[in-house]
């Protein structure tokens, strides 16, 4: 498995080549220490994955993680962070995270998050894992204070209707449908109609 890390702190990049090196098929191709190198050493080494750190001067590791899903969409990234709060967690899967380590981890976490990772799967640390599903259940309550026909409207999303199909099963106008739309994401907190849609599945039931 061909890696790149990402963090500002020199001695932090030479421990993680050490550890990552010593577990079996793993190769550090890249080093980077900013949000710009790390998109850049992306581009020119196509890594299966990047272990990326939230915590950079300059740009954030959001902002790169950000640029590598476009840049190099097939390229898994793993966040390394020492923040455990819900938030950070659940803005880094919203943002196309394949997984979310502490710093504080064990050393085999690291290595069971960029296998899960580069395997089309989700790995969350333990200390992160309850807060998020946490987060989840506050999402379901978000959803229950929605006005009934804004609650009818995720619904249909969550089950695969679109705008226009949605108008036509509820009488109403696609321009109805999409401001509805718009305050449901203010008030479920989504920042785009990506997000959106997550959510609206996930409360459907799909994962």
């Amino acid at each position: 498995m061909r890696v790149l890390i990402c963090d500002d702190h020199t001695l932090v990049r030479a421990g993680l080549r050490r550890l990552l090196e010593s577990f079996d098929s793993f190769e550090v191709v890249a080093e980077a220490a900013s949000a710009d190198e790390v998109v850049i050493k992306a581009r020119q080494t196509l890594p299966d994955a990047v272990l990326l750190d939230l915590s950079m001067p300059g740009r954030s590791g959001f902002d790169a993680l950000d640029e590598l899903r476009r840049a190099c969409p097939d390229t898994a990234v793993v966040i390394m962070s020492m923040h455990d709060d819900p938030v950070h967690v659940r803005a880094a899967l919203s943002r196309g995270a394949s997984g979310f380590v502490v710093k504080e981890a064990a050393p085999a976490e690291l290595e069971i998050a960029l296998r899960a990772a580069v395997n089309g799967r989700t790995f969350l640390s333990p200390q992160v894992s309850a807060p998020q599903l946490h987060g989840h259940r506050s999402v379901q309550n978000d959803a229950d204070r929605l006005p009934p026909r804004q609650r009818e409207i995720l619904q249909a999303l969550g089950a695969g209707r679109t705008t226009k199909q949605i108008a036509a099963d509820l009488g109403i106008s696609v321009k109805t449908v999409e401001t509805h739309r718009a305050r449901i994401m203010e008030t479920l907190g989504c920042r785009n109609a990506v997000e959106l849609l997550r959510m609206a599945m996930r409360l459907h039931g799909g994962p």
